[in-house]
């Protein structure tokens, strides 16, 4: 069964990318902008939102042990996987690409 999510948002993709190595909030946010050559900037409340839903989906944890005022998320081997179907789906397009003339009567 498809999950609801997918597929992925544009935000969400960054975000489970960026978070292949811990980070905290606004670090996840400079990788992201980074990451996506500048074309994606994530406002606080965007991040936060996207966060929350991420971690009830359990795509993505806070880091145990962690301690100070910023919470340190990684990715999940659920969120992973997400990634995986994710990256097989877009694969699939970018090869239709390849193979469709543009100008075929279908």
């Amino acid at each position: 069964m498809k999950h609801p999510l997918l597929p992925l948002s544009e935000t969400m993709h960054y975000i489970l990318l960026s978070l292949k190595e811990p980070l905290h909030g606004y670090a996840i946010m400079q990788t992201v902008e980074q990451i996506s050559a500048g074309t994606v900037s994530l406002a606080a409340g965007t991040l936060y939102g996207a966060v929350e839903n991420l971690s009830k989906h359990r795509w993505i944890e806070p880091v145990p042990g962690e301690t100070g005022r910023r919470k340190v998320y990684r990715i999940t081997q659920e969120g992973q996987r997400i990634l995986e179907i994710e990256r097989s789906r877009i694969e699939h397009l970018l090869s239709l690409y390849e193979t469709r003339d543009p100008h075929e009567k279908t």
